[in-house]
C-alpha cells in the first residue's frame, strides 16, 4: 500500500510503500477513495497546539511518528476479518475516526471521542493519507449513498464537529439569533446544518469578506466583519445579542468576540483550535448568566444522525476542491496559509 507518513514533527510527508495490512478479528480494510484535509492536521503535523503566552500543548505523547494523518475518510471495503459482520466487500462507507478504547465508562456511555486512551484514526493510529486504512470494527462505518464520496468524507469531522456544536446550542426559541464565527470548512458546515439542527439561519462573523459569498450560499442570514466596531454595534442593536455563539476559529480574538456578542443567558460554544489565550472576567459569567461550553468533534450516535440527514438530501453541499494525494504537502501549506475556500479533499 501507498501512504504519506511524516517521520518527525514538522517534516514533509514522504511517500512510503509498505505491506497492505490484513484484517483480523472484527477489522475491516478500506481502500481509500477520498480523505478530507482538516486544520487539525496542520497542528498534528506540527506536534503542538498554541495555548498563548508562549505556552504549547505537546502532542508527542499521543502521536508517535511515523504517523499517517487524515481522519475524514471514505472509500470501499476490500477485505474483512473473520469476525467482521454487517458490511460486505464492495460496500462504500465513510469512517467514524474518533475511536476510543471501547471498555471505559466514557466509551460505554457512548462518547468514544472523549476517551482517555483514544485510538483515533489519523491521530493515534494511521489514517487516510494513504490508499488503504484499517478500521477496527464495522460499527465505525456508515453508508453514504447517494452522496458523492468527496462530500461524504467531510461529514466525519467538519460535518460531525459542526453538528455536535449546534446541538449544544439547543433549544433556541423563535426570534433567537445564532452567531457563527468563521467561514472555513468547519464553520461552513455549521452554517449549512444550522437550519436542520436548530431551525435557524445564522449570522456569520468572518474577517475575510471573500468568504461571505460561500457563507450566504450555505444558508447564512447575514455576514459581518468582527473587526468592524460599527457592525458589532449594529448586530447588538438589531438582535439584543446572540442567544448562542459558536466559535469555529478558536483564536483569542474570536473567542472574546463571541463572548461579547452574547445576550444575558447566552451560550458560547468553543470549537476551533487556532490558538492563543483570552481573558475571561469570572464575575461577568454569573452577572450575565452566560455559559462557555467546549465541544470536541462528536459521538458515534451523532454521526449516525448526521449521515441519515445527509443521505435524505437535507443539507446543502460543502464547497470541495479535490487534489491528488501526492500533493498533500502543498495542500497542507495552503491550509496553513489560509488559502483554502471550503474543504480540500485528497484522493489517491
Amino acid at each position: 500500500m501507498l501512504s504519506y507518513p511524516f517521520d518527525a514533527f514538522g517534516r514533509p510527508l514522504a511517500q512510503v510503500l509498505r505491506e497492505t495490512p490484513r484484517p483480523t478479528g472484527t477489522e475491516v480494510l478500506l481502500q481509500v477513495g477520498s480523505c478530507g484535509l482538516c486544520h487539525s492536521d496542520v497542528h498534528l503535523h506540527e506536534g503542538f497546539f498554541d495555548l498563548g503566552g508562549g505556552n504549547r500543548l505537546d502532542l508527542s505523547r499521543g502521536i508517535a511518528p511515523p504517523r499517517v494523518l487524515g481522519h475524514e475518510i471514505a472509500g470501499r471495503v476490500v477485505a474483512l476479518g473473520p469476525d467482521a459482520q454487517g458490511v460486505e466487500v464492495g460496500d462504500r462507507r465513510v469512517v467514524f475516526p474518533w475511536i476510543g478504547c471501547g471498555t471505559c465508562g466514557t466509551c460505554r456511555g457512548g462518547h468514544e471521542e472523549l476517551c482517555a486512551a483514544p485510538r483515533a484514526l489519523g491521530v493515534n493510529r494511521d489514517g487516510g493519507f494513504a490508499d488503504h486504512v484499517l478500521v477496527p470494527h464495522p460499527r465505525y462505518l456508515f453508508a453514504y449513498d447517494p452522496l458523492p464520496e468527496a462530500q461524504a468524507c467531510t461529514y466525519a469531522c467538519s460535518g460531525l464537529t459542526a453538528w455536535s456544536a449546534l446541538k449544544k446550542c439547543a433549544p433556541l426559541e423563535a426570534g433567537d439569533t445564532l452567531l457563527v464565527i468563521g467561514a472555513g470548512g468547519v464553520g461552513l458546515s455549521g452554517v449549512r446544518v444550522a437550519a436542520a439542527a436548530l431551525g435557524v439561519r445564522p449570522v456569520v462573523a468572518e474577517i475575510d469578506r471573500g468568504k461571505w459569498d460561500l457563507a450566504r450560499e450555505a444558508g447564512a442570514a447575514d455576514c459581518l466583519d468582527p473587526t468592524d466596531a460599527d457592525a458589532a454595534k449594529a448586530f447588538m442593536k438589531a438582535t439584543g445579542g446572540a442567544a448562542a455563539s459558536i466559535d469555529f476559529v478558536g483564536a483569542a480574538s474570536t473567542f472574546s468576540f463571541g463572548l461579547s456578542m452574547l445576550r444575558k443567558g447566552g451560550r458560547l460554544v468553543s470549537v476551533g483550535l487556532f490558538g492563543g489565550a483570552a481573558t475571561v472576567t469570572p464575575a461577568m459569567l454569573p452577572l450575565r448568566a452566560i455559559s462557555i461550553i467546549g465541544s470536541y468533534v462528536g459521538s458515534l450516535a451523532e454521526m449516525g444522525e448526521l449521515m441519515a440527514l445527509a443521505r435524505r438530501g437535507g443539507l446543502p453541499a460543502l464547497p470541495v476542491t479535490t487534489r491528488p494525494l501526492a500533493e498533500v504537502n502543498e495542500a497542507l501549506a495552503a491550509l496553513r496559509d489560509g488559502a483554502v475556500r471550503g474543504r480540500t479533499v485528497l484522493q489517491p
